[in-house]
Parts: structure tokens; C-alpha cells; sequence
């Protein structure tokens, strides 16, 4: 659904972006990050059409934002950070406007907005001043104007900026019920949030592409094998001797009253489950360890890369 195949983006002698590529799949929801001055903002505007690409080619629904700017327009709803809003207007006569401005057939926009006021939750809001509503509010009407159109695919950049904890989470609930029905690249600064709706990762840092993977498979990737949590029902010190001694377990260390594993890969895993079933211990925990996306994202593009927004 959308193709980004070696982009490079320069502004005069800066170069922005250089030689990204990625994919996202059709209903699949990804999540993009990076560190100020990535190049993760530029990116997101060359695919919504914003930018023209300097080099290389950028496909959202089979068009070419270049050669097909409009007919990629169509089928893309856009979000941008610091969403424009005309505060004099209401929710509903805001959304009828931007309606207007998609080109939405005249006999169709009373029901697209309704969808759209429906779908954000913004029905006891229609009639208020979009300038007097509180941050997490305008963030809803700004996802709204993406969603009119009913388009295959969502940018959304920072749609969680600025927001306190609670419509955090509602806003994040409202990407999650979005995933399959569109295809989704959002980005955002605050890190469990992406683990916790995208599926996958994509990260850049200083205008490259850094790693592209789901968080578990990044976690795996950078620890160089398989890390495993083990518990059964017998000494934590007999436990490890005992798995220690099968083939591709590289390491086995008590920690409290469980053992940490590290082991070639997968195919090990059976092999250390025979290991204690066959001595007649029960398994309590088998168990991957896994990074999180924040320690994921600090190794791939170093603890002193400033803010993770851009």
C-alpha cells in the first residue's frame, strides 16, 4: 500500500532524507520513529505528497506521488503535527469545510463527516468552537479531517503530542480500532505507545534508514541470539546446571529463583524443554525476554541523539 524505495530529499546543499526504503502492507499499522533531525517528519510529508521526492520513488496505493500526485492524494488522509485549525469554526462546519476542500461530492458530505464525528467521538462536540476546545479534542477533530474521504491510508505525525495521559490513551485506542480497516504510519515521541499499537518499527537517524523489523524481532536481532526465561518446579542452581549442558545454550545464569537463558536460536528451544520435562520437573515459565522499544531504539541510534519527536 505504500512503497518508499531509495528516497532522498535535499533542501539546497541539506540533505534530509538519503536512500530510504520501506514497505507497509496493506491494513498494517507501523510505527516510525526517530531522533530531531532524522528525517522521520520530511519523510512522512514526501509520502502525504507534501514534498516532492529529490530522488527515488514513493507509491501510496500504486500511485506515484510525483507523477500521480492527486490520484495518491485521494486514496491518503493526513494528519500533520502541528494540525491547522480555524478556531472560529464549529467541529461540524470545520469538518464540512475540509470535506469541500477533499472534493467530496456534495450529495456525499453530510454522511462522510457524520462517519468522521462518529468514528473520533466527537458527537456532544460538534457545535463547540474547534478554538475552545481542550488539546486532546482538537487532536480528535484533526484525526476526523484525516479519516474524511474514508481513505486506505493514514499518516499521522505526533497524533499524541502534547496530550496528558488519559486522551494519550485515547487517542491510542482510537489508532488501535483503525488497524486492519486502514493502512497506518504514525509516529510518536513517547516510545510505549508505539509498542503498543504498531506492529512494526521502522527507524531512521540522520536521514537513514537505522532498522525496519517488529519490536521482538529488533530485540532478537540486537541481543545476537535467543535470550530465555526459565522457572521449573526445582532449585534455580540445579535447573541451570541441568540446561546448561544442552547443545546451543550459550549461557544459563540464576537470577532469583528463575534462569536466564541464552541460546542459539528457536530450534534450541525444544531441546532445553526435554531437558527438564525428562528429569521430571514441571516447566512454570518458558519465556522470551525481550527489549523494549525504548532500549531498542537508545541502541540503534545512541543515548545522546536528544528527543525522540522528528
Amino acid at each position: 500500500m505504500i512503497e518508499v524505495s531509495h528516497l532522498r530529499k535535499t533542501f539546497g546543499d541539506f540533505v534530509a532524507v538519503d536512500d530510504v526504503s520501506f514497505s507497509v502492507a496493506d491494513g498494517e499499522c507501523v510505527g516510525f520513529l526517530g531522533p530531531n533531525g532524522a528525517g522521520k517528519t520530511t519523510t512522512m510529508r514526501v509520502i502525504a505528497g507534501i514534498f516532492p521526492p529529490t530522488q527515488g520513488t514513493v507509491r501510496v496505493g500504486g500511485f506515484d506521488v510525483r507523477r500521480e500526485p492527486l490520484s495518491a492524494r485521494r486514496v491518503l488522509g493526513y494528519f500533520p503535527e502541528n494540525a491547522p485549525f480555524y478556531p472560529e469554526m464549529s467541529v461540524e462546519g470545520y469538518l464540512g469545510f475540509v470535506a469541500r476542500a477533499k472534493r467530496i461530492p456534495s450529495g456525499d458530505r453530510p454522511r462522510r463527516v457524520e462517519e468522521a464525528i462518529a468514528a473520533c467521538a466527537l458527537e456532544e462536540m460538534r457545535h463547540r468552537l474547534v478554538g475552545k476546545l481542550s488539546k486532546g479534542y482538537r487532536q480528535r477533530v484533526g484525526l476526523a479531517q484525516a479519516l474524511l474521504g474514508d481513505p486506505r491510508v493514514l499518516v499521522l505525525d505526533e497524533p499524541t503530542s502534547g496530550l496528558d495521559p488519559g486522551q494519550v490513551t485515547g487517542i491510542r485506542e482510537l489508532v488501535k480500532s483503525l488497524r486492519g480497516k486502514r493502512t497506518i504510519v504514525f509516529s510518536s515521541h513517547i516510545l510505549s505507545e508505539v509498542s503498543q499499537v504498531a506492529q512494526r518499527v521502522v527507524i531512521v537517524n540522520r536521514g537513514k534508514l537505522v532498522a525496519e523489523d517488529s519490536p521482538e524481532g529488533l530485540s532478537r536481532r540486537l541481543a545476537g541470539a535467543l535470550p530465555l526465561w526459565l522457572r521449573a518446579d526445582t532449585a534455580p542452581e540445579e535447573l541451570a546446571v541441568a540446561v546448561g549442558a544442552v547443545r546451543g545454550v550459550q549461557r544459563a545464569e540464576v537470577a532469583e529463583d528463575r534462569v536466564r537463558l541464552v541460546v542459539d536460536d528457536e530450534s534450541v528451544v525444544p531441546e532445553v524443554s526435554r531437558a527438564v520435562t525428562s528429569r521430571g520437573w514441571v516447566i512454570l515459565e518458558l519465556s522470551r525476554e525481550t527489549l523494549s522499544l525504548e532500549d531498542i531504539f537508545l541502541r540503534l541510534v545512541g543515548s545522546g541523539s536528544g528527543s525522540v519527536n522528528r
